[in-house]
């Protein structure tokens, strides 16, 4: 029996730029109820030293850390659980001692140039996207090993712990890989859901390093008594696995009703696609690009990577930067007023991977496209946004083409539901009504996994998005009719190359 009063678990959810604490209140009894608050946020802040772009993991474990002593406070009790998300990809090693070996890599740093034409002299990259369904980043985990080999601290590792898997590791000793986010490294076969030792083995990669795969609801250990002590919590205190990669946890917390939904999930990155039961492995796929990865309850997230509004922050960053700071809201309501699609460029352009000099490098693109160059920053913001949407569209309508699924709704969650102008620009570029909302929805599914290895809710995905439905009230947005100005930029798109 559902406890009677809700139960609080806190879901820990770090991001490319920043990272919270939350805490949610759940409780089973008849419809069920659902209650999120931020606790703690954070900044999350990368450090170049010597040349390399690390991750200042320690400063991200200390926010951990008062985030959990703020949970308490805020819930008047230790949680119930504790669940953990961040980003995909990222790692850090460990010595015989379980000692870190140096600040993790961050995926943005330049050592994996050339890795790809390194790999595909091995693995040809269908032979590589038939044995693990990944597409093609630069970044993904695969092509940061082999990067290291030979390197002191991967010779003297012998543990790799995912970012996820390294903070549980540190909050109560135990360590695992999380099957969502190992699905990300490129070294897991999205069929059998295991690792893929024909790849690891043809690449030099140690699989041994890596802990032992759990899923989403699984135990992952309980807080060390120091970590008791250091947060002020009374333990007990369950650690569970949840969708430790946060798109796997948002596109959890998707509040579909049946199967004829796309997603895109926001932020630093656009993750657009379609949730499937079963992997789609054809060389069309790879040659589009698309991603098979892992999600809740044995499902596939069947998507592509889009450089998302990693664009937009990183403009912010150099008007600041200038001395030109923009205030977001009055950036947004100027750009609402700029004539739509007047300047587009390829959101899915590598050149834009790197940190620095944005505006500039947008306005270098929309020069290769042939249109009029933006000059202010409302102008380059209307660029962006537009362009987005156009790369919303166009994973879309290749996922569902590759896929053989059927789509009636868009589903916008993570920050960019709150971008009103973004949602609308999305529903007119596809042609397709956009429900946007919940903002949270990686801390969401993060709870929800939680609450129900708990036993506080019961069922499958669809129940758990039925709660969300029930207690969640997003923003829908319709199409315009016309789309001709729509299909000429994507024609125009396609044929100065697309995606590169």
């Amino acid at each position: 029996m559902p406890p009677t009063e809700p139960l609080p678990f806190a879901a820990v959810d770090l991001g490319a730029s920043s990272g919270r604490v939350m805490v949610g209140h759940v409780s089973g009894r008849g419809a069920g109820t659902l209650r999120l608050e931020e606790v703690h946020r954070f900044p999350n802040r990368p450090v170049r030293t010597a040349g390399t772009l690390h991750w200042d993991i320690l400063s991200l474990y200390a926010g951990v850390l008062d985030g959990l002593r703020a949970a308490g406070a805020a819930a008047g009790r230790a949680p119930a659980s504790v669940g953990i998300d961040t980003w995909a990809v990222d790692y850090g090693l460990l010595d015989a001692t379980g000692a870190l070996l140096g600040n993790p890599v961050h995926y943005r740093d330049t050592r994996t140039e050339g890795e790809a034409a390194k790999v595909g002299a091995v693995l040809s990259p269908s032979a590589l996207y038939g044995a693990t369904g990944l597409q093609y980043l630069p970044f993904n985990t695969l092509y940061q090993l082999t990067a290291a080999q030979g390197s002191p601290a991967l010779g003297a590792a012998r543990r790799l712990l995912l970012i996820p898997d390294l903070i549980a590791y540190w909050l109560t000793g135990e360590a695992g890989t999380e099957l969502t986010n190992a699905s990300t490294t490129q070294l897991i076969d999205p069929r059998t859901r295991e690792w893929s030792r024909s790849v690891a083995d043809a690449l030099g990669i140690d699989l041994t390093l890596f802990a032992p795969l759990r899923g989403p609801g699984d135990p992952a250990g309980r807080l060390l008594p120091e970590v008791l002590a250091e947060t002020g919590l009374t333990g007990p205190v369950p650690v569970t696995a949840v969708g430790s990669h946060d798109t796997a946890s948002a596109v959890a917390a998707v509040p579909a009703s049946g199967d004829r939904f796309a997603y895109v999930a926001t932020g630093t990155w656009s993750l657009a696609g379609l949730e499937l039961d079963a992997p789609v492995l054809t060389e069309e796929s790879r040659s589009a690009n698309f991603t098979n990865e892992l999600g809740v309850d044995g499902t596939v997230r069947y998507l592509r990577n889009i450089m998302g509004l990693w664009l937009l922050q990183e403009c912010l960053r150099t008007w600041e930067a200038e001395g030109a700071p923009q205030r977001l809201d009055r950036l947004l309501r100027e750009a609402a007023g700029v004539p739509g699609l007047r300047s587009f460029v390829d959101a899915d352009d590598p050149a834009f991977l790197a940190p620095g000099g944005m505006p500039d490098r947008i306005r270098e693109a929309c020069r290769r496209v042939g249109g009029p160059v933006p000059e202010t920053p409302a102008e380059i913001t209307r660029c962006v946004l537009d362009s987005l949407a156009l790369a919303h569209r166009r994973a879309i309508e290749d996922a569902r083409r590759l896929s053989g699924r059927a789509v009636d709704t868009v589903h916008i969650v993570g920050g960019g539901a709150h971008n009103e102008l973004l949602c609308r620009l999305t529903a007119d570029a596809c042609g397709l009504p956009v429900v946007a909302g919940p903002a949270e929805a990686a801390a969401l599914g993060n709870v929800l996994v939680q609450a129900r290895a708990a036993g506080v809710v019961r069922g499958g995905l669809a129940e758990l998005r039925a709660l969300l439905r029930a207690t969640l009230e997003p923003r829908r947005y319709e199409p315009t009719r016309d789309r001709a100005e729509w299909d000429r930029a994507a024609a125009l798109l396609a044929g100065e190359g697309g995606r590169r």
